[in-house]
């Protein structure tokens, strides 16, 4: 919704495609049945979410994104980071 009028494809698909494969990494990982799997797909998930994250640090500073917005989702992505950190350790 946020890059609805952006006219950056490059940006606005790989955004797209970052923050779509965090949740699809984790759902996948879960029905695998097996921990190694999963905790391998909360890993894919995590580096999705440093890729978005980066993404928005770039968005701003080429002005696709407000400061304000994008220290929200930078913000909103560290706590993702944190949880899919916390439930990875939590997996033996």
């Amino acid at each position: 919704e946020l890059l609805r009028n952006c006219r950056d494809y490059g940006i606005k698909d790989q955004m797209l495609r970052s923050s779509i494969s965090i949740p699809s990494n984790i759902a996948e990982g879960a029905e695998r049945k097996s921990t190694p799997d999963f905790k391998r797909f909360i890993n894919i998930a995590l580096g999705s979410a440093a890729e978005l994250r980066t993404q928005v640090y770039i968005s701003q500073k080429v002005n696709i994104l407000s400061i304000g917005v994008a220290e929200e989702l930078i913000d909103e992505l560290k706590s993702i980071s944190k949880m899919l950190q916390r439930l990875h350790s939590s997996l033996k």
